[in-house]
């Protein structure tokens, strides 16, 4: 898959092979390649093994994870393996960061939002209005992030990058919503709580649940919709259930990946140095890119089936989101502040930010 990100990023399965290319031209330009084959056989490899909560079908798993684990794999020269487990199959979904923190994994990819109040700066960049699309967030963050505006809040991993999915979308079965008040009554499984604070202003329930729940959940009518990005409802077949979406900037998500700190800093330089090389803004961008693409071939497979679209670009100032979307943001700002953070100066930040970054 040819990811389009601007300021020149390569897709990283060309990167990698082009690595490999060279490295082989390496040997046969001279050398023993016998003596360096055995030098590689008889160095120490380190696994570190990769957990997140996204199916092994997803396209950030096949298109950003794999192709980053072979780069690393390769640069290392073989030194370094890396083990991506999907599905949630060696951590939860909501302790991944905790697991990642304490070692019970080396690497992990996860949403933020889904430990509410654990991150309450980096949260304020999901607000409603920030960003528009997840390269514009994943830069945002990756931005705040180098600029020390959140990185406080990491302070027990080692981030590797940021990344963020495009703006949250309400999917639902023969129930449309257009404004507010269509969400009295209707359960609606939602991420972050944002998302939750919104949905039970307009009247609504918010429902926690495992992103791997949702499908059994909407079968069953345990809920009557979900709050998700269009990717996240291919990527868990939420688009073969519903058949009523409203898109518009309600809120984004923000994930990172990051690794243990005390693996990263065992490892000598040169291995160091594979894995900063392969951190940082340029990933968070293929990420970023990455859930772009899929949300656009989501929304596109939809609306083909004949599925109702209700579109309200610019929610800030439209009639009937407005006030109460302006009043979550407030009052979310507030509860911030009530922690003794500076809430007002990062959201000020991550506005200039969205500037900087808007695709």
């Amino acid at each position: 898959m040819f990811i389009k990100i601007k300021m020149g990023a390569i897709p990283l399965s060309i990167v990698m092979a082009l690595s490999i290319s060279g490295c082989s031209n390496q040997s046969e330009q001279g050398g023993d390649t016998n003596s360096a084959a055995k030098d590689v056989t008889t160095q120490e490899v380190t696994t570190l093994r990769f957990s997140h909560f996204w199916p092994s079908t997803a396209a950030l798993h096949t298109d950003v994870f794999e192709p980053w684990a072979r780069k690393i794999e390769a640069d290392s020269e073989g030194r370094l393996k890396v083990e991506i487990y999907p599905s949630a199959t060696l951590s939860k979904p909501d302790i991944t960061y905790d697991s990642t923190a304490k070692g019970t994994v080396d690497i992990g990819a996860q949403v933020q939002g889904y430990i509410s109040g654990r991150f309450p700066l980096t949260e304020i960049t999901q607000l409603p209005g920030l960003s528009s699309s997840g390269a514009q967030l994943s830069c945002m963050l990756q931005t705040l992030y180098n600029d020390d505006v959140i990185a406080s809040e990491y302070e027990d991993t080692h981030p590797l990058f940021m990344m963020a999915s495009g703006p949250g979308v309400f999917h639902t079965i023969d129930k449309p919503i257009s404004k507010p008040e269509d969400l009295k009554g209707m359960r609606i499984r939602r991420p972050l709580e944002i998302a939750a604070n919104i949905i039970e202003a307009a009247g609504g329930t918010p429902v926690g649940m495992p992103a791997s729940d949702q499908y059994t959940s909407l079968q069953r009518g345990v809920i009557d919709g979900v709050s998700t990005p269009w990717d996240a409802a291919g990527a868990f077949k939420l688009a073969e259930l519903t058949n009523t979406h409203t898109t518009m900037p309600l809120y984004s998500s923000a994930l990172l990946v990051t690794m243990n700190k005390d693996k990263y800093e065992s490892l000598p330089d040169d291995l160091k140095k594979v894995i900063d090389d392969n951190s940082g803004m340029d990933m968070a961008k293929i990420a970023g890119g990455l859930f772009d693409s899929e949300d656009v071939r989501v929304k596109a497979e939809s609306k083909a089936r004949g599925d109702t679209m209700i579109e309200i670009p610019d929610p800030l100032n439209d009639p009937a989101w407005s006030g109460i979307l302006k009043t979550e943001i407030e009052k979310y700002l507030n509860d911030v502040e009530a922690l003794g953070l500076d809430a007002q100066g990062v959201y000020k930040k991550a506005q200039e930010a969205g500037v900087a970054c808007k695709v």
